[in-house]
Order: structure tokens, then C-alpha cells, then sequence
């Protein structure tokens, strides 16, 4: 149904996206400069830089432009099975039919890489502390599946996970850590980066990300040999040969020049993005304080989050009836209380834009089957108590009730005041 509470609310002139590219013209004198020197390819002088540029700014050592965040995980996701369980045979993944712990709200991408490589995603819970893999949780997966040598942990909307819980963990039980970092570039955890708390970690400049490149991301690592093997990898794995010879499957994975120049330009902006993320996120917590909803949470003075993107959650007890599947969702309107689905309606009619919060990974039709693990043990043994209704899990919930809202660095306070108000509307 269309959102019809309040007809009068002011819609804004220009739509308001939930996150696009916030340029500066630097980056056009970088890509001129890949154009007049003619290195419209995936070498060059702006790759060179961006990558030492990321390496000061994050704290690594290693950096390995390529052309997606995806792509990034992807080869950090065939390096750890190569480590762990030796060089596949062509045809074969590196980590063929071994069970891989992953985290379970996030966008599939962080996921889809071990698929890639012929490993199994066993999911792990979300804590409300962070919206991030429940440590609690992931402990159980350990009772439960001993053998599991391999983790990857993405950071959701710029929060850190509780970081240092997790690698104690890992640690513990001999496991290797992929920090998915895509959407927390410039986000800290006690005092420390993150990209540098897995032995590979990944990092994105997709068009909505704090810095962009349009496209874009890089392996980061502590690694020389591993740094190494991923410039090889993404260039269709050539070796050193007066011809075309080939030893291993290569990927056509390396970051353009071009594209490098844009991210060039970007980056010397990554705390001014922050800094304006952060006004965005304290403007809706200060405009929504009086409504029976809270904003995406972090883990207090551990952490300094990049406030990629300003989400909120309504209580339990405001949510009016929303039911969703997996393709549509309805509600029926009642006084006093609301849902996600009427707010994003309501944020539309302000021609401005929300989104839904991830939905979590064993929910996805592509992953029903695969093993998910709460802080209780093995949900999938149990029940799906989401879809009877009842959420024994934290990431359904928090999908149930919570939204994403717009988070555009160019937005004014007028305009957001605007989306602040179509909100307040919703509860009346």
C-alpha cells in the first residue's frame, strides 16, 4: 500500500539518494593524467599511488588494487584455502567441501567468494551490540564444527565487529580471519584500522562507498608472497615468459588505471566523508529521539565507526503488523506504531531514498540449506522460528524492524529534516 498518512508533508526538489559519489575535481586530474600519458590499462603511475596511499592511510603493508571489493575477497578467500589445505588441482576450488564460518547479515558478496572456491558457508548470528557475527555465537560454531580453519567477518555500515573477541577465538582454535572491510574503510577499532585484523582483508570502492572510484577494491595483507600471488592471479596468472604461459587458473581482476586515478583523488577525502557521515547519523539520532526507535549501534569507546550509512531500528513494541516474502511486503497502518516497510514508503514520498537493512544470508533462497548458528547452537536443527513468526534469531530481527536511511554526504540539514519528518509522521 502507498504511504497516505499525512498528504501535506514537503517533498524535497531534488531526490535525496541513500549514498552516491561525493567528488572534489581532483580526480578528473588524475584520470586526465592515465589519458595524455595513454596508460588506459590496468598498469600505471595511479594504481602505484593509490595503493601506497591506502597502505598509509589503513596502516598495512600490502595493498593490491583490483577491480571490486568482491574480487578482493575472492582471492583473500583462495589464498586461505591454499594455506590451509594446499594448491587445488585445476577445475577445483581451494576450498572444496570444507565448512567456512561467515557472517550472516551482510550484503552476499562478503559470502559468495567462498562458493567460488567450493567452500561451504556455515552462517553465524548477529549480536544487537554491534549488528555484526555474535563472538557468542561463533564459539558455539566451534563446539559444533571443530574443524573449521577458516573465517571471514565483514564490518556492517561502517561498525567494526568486536574485533579483538573474535581473533582471540580464531586464534584459539587455529582459524585464518578475512576481515570483509568494504564497508568500513577509515573505521577504527581500539585505535587500530580495520583491513588489518585478518590475515587477508578486503576493502571496496563501489559508487556508494565512503571513497569511490566508481568500482574498484583491494587486497590488503601483511604478506609480501600473498601480495605477490594476487598480481599474478588477477592478471590471468602469466609467468615469466617470452610468451603467453600459464601455470595456474587466472582472473582478469586487476584495477584499471583509470579508475585508480578517481580513487587517487579520493582518498586524501576519507576524514572530511567521515566527519560529514558522522553529522548525518547525529542529526537523525538527535531528530528521532523522542520516537520508540534507536540508531545502528556501536561498541562504545572500543570504536570509531565511519558512519557509512545512518540506519535505525523500532522497538519491538511500536512495530505494527509487517509481513513480508521473499519478493513483496505489507502492513497494516495503526496509530501510534509503524514499520519498516510504511517508513520506506513514507521516505519515498519525499522523494528521497531508504533501503531495507541486509537481509541475512540464511534467509536468502540461495543459502536456506546451508547450516546457521545462533548463540544456542544450531538453529537450523531447531526450528525456523523466523518464518513461524517468532525470530530466534538476532539478524531477522534486526531485518524485521530495522532500515537503512538516507546517508547522502550532499544532503543539507534542510533536506534531512524533511526525511526526519516523514518519519515522525509514520508514528502518529
Amino acid at each position: 500500500m502507498a504511504f497516505n498518512k499525512n498528504n501535506d508533508l514537503k517533498k524535497l526538489d531534488k531526490k535525496i539518494f541513500l549514498a552516491t559519489a561525493t567528488m572534489h575535481g581532483e580526480e578528473m586530474k588524475y584520470i586526465q593524467e592515465a589519458y595524455d600519458t595513454n596508460w588506459m590499462t590496468t598498469v600505471g603511475k595511479n594504481i602505484d599511488t593509490a595503493e601506497e596511499l591506502i597502505c598509509k592511510k589503513v596502516g598495512c603493508t600490502y595493498a593490491v588494487g583490483l577491480s571490486s571489493g568482491t574480487a578482493a575477497l575472492h582471492m583473500a578467500a583462495k589464498l586461505a584455502g591454499i594455506d590451509l589445505y594446499g594448491q587445488p588441482q585445476v577445475g577445483h576450488g581451494a576450498l572444496e567441501g570444507k565448512r567456512v564460518f561467515c557472517t550472516d547479515m551482510t550484503f552476499d558478496a562478503t559470502v559468495n567468494p567462498i562458493v567460488y572456491e567450493g567452500g561451504i558457508p556455515v552462517f553465524i548470528d548477529t549480536e544487537y551490540d554491534t549488528w555484526n557475527m555474535d563472538p557468542v555465537a561463533l564459539e558455539k560454531a566451534f563446539e559444533i564444527y571443530p574443524e573449521v580453519k577458516l573465517v571471514v567477518v565483514a564490518n556492517l555500515y561502517g561498525t567494526p565487529s568486536k574485533l579483538d573477541k573474535i581473533k582471540e577465538i580464531c586464534d584459539r582454535h587455529g582459524a585464518i580471519i578475512i576481515e570483509d572491510a568494504a564497508e568500513s574503510l577509515g573505521a577504527s577499532y581500539k585505535g587500530i584500522q580495520t583491513g588489518n585484523f585478518g590475515k587477508y582483508n578486503a576493502i571496496s570502492f563501489n559508487g556508494n562507498k565512503i571513497i569511490t572510484g566508481s568500482s574498484g577494491g583491494m587486497l590488503l595483507t601483511e604478506s609480501k608472497e600473498a601480495a605477490e600471488k594476487v598480481r599474478k592471479w588477477s592478471t590471468q596468472a602469466r609467468e615469466a615468459a617470452p610468451w603467453y604461459q600459464h601455470e595456474e587458473l587466472g582472473y582478469n581482476y586487476r584495477m584499471s588505471n583509470v579508475i585508480a586515478g578517481v580513487i587517487r583523488g579520493q582518498i586524501p577525502y576519507l576524514e572530511e566523508h567521515i566527519s560529514k557521515k558522522k553529522a548525518i547519523y547525529e542529526r537523525y539520532k538527535e531528530g528521532l529521539k523522542d520516537l520508540p526507535v534507536s540508531m545502528n549501534p556501536f561498541n562504545g569507546s572500543d570504536c570509531e565507526p565511519n558512519y557509512w550509512l545512518s540506519c535505525m531500528i523500532i522497538d519491538k513494541d511500536a512495530m505494527c503488523r509487517q509481513v513480508r516474502s521473499d519478493n513483496e511486503a505489507v502492513y497494516i497502518p495503526q496509530e501510534g506504531k509503524s514499520c519498516p516497510t510504511e517508513i520506506l514508503e513514507a521516505i519515498v514520498s519525499v522523494n528521497a531514498e531508504g533501503r531495507p537493512i541486509w537481509k541475512p544470508m540464511h534467509m536468502q533462497p540461495i543459502y536456506r540449506l546451508n547450516p546457521f548458528i545462533n548463540k544456542d547452537g544450531n538453529a537450523r536443527a531447531k526450528t525456523n522460528a523466523y518464518i513461524e513468526g517468532g525470530c530466534i534469531d538476532v539478524g531477522a530481527d534486526i531485518f524485521n524492524r530495522g532500515l537503512c536511511l538516507p546517508s547522502d554526504n550532499k544532503m543539507t540539514a534542510e533536506e534531512q529534516d524533511v526525511v526526519i519528518k516523514a518519519i515522525i509522521e509514520c508514528f502518529k
